[in-house]
């Protein structure tokens, strides 16, 4: 993610202001961290470049979907 997205992006649930913490970046690509809602305090994670904006009940159920064993 470019640091120059910040001028666009809000928060998803209430349109609050995000502000960004790095963890790693490469030239001008946040590769990760974070975004974090100033008025709802939620957090959106950045992995691998990309902002995760989904509504934090989606990402969980996701997230559990992806650790779940296959049935094959």
């Amino acid at each position: 993610m470019r640091h120059d997205l910040m001028d666009i992006l809000a928060c998803p649930l209430c349109k609050g202001a995000l502000s960004l913490t790095v963890t790693r970046e490469e030239g001008l690509e946040v590769l990760e961290g974070a975004l974090q809602c100033a008025a709802c305090s939620e957090t959106y994670p950045i992995a691998e470049g990309i902002p995760n904006l989904l509504p934090p009940d989606l990402r969980r159920a996701m997230d559990a979907a992806a650790a779940a064993p296959s049935g094959h």
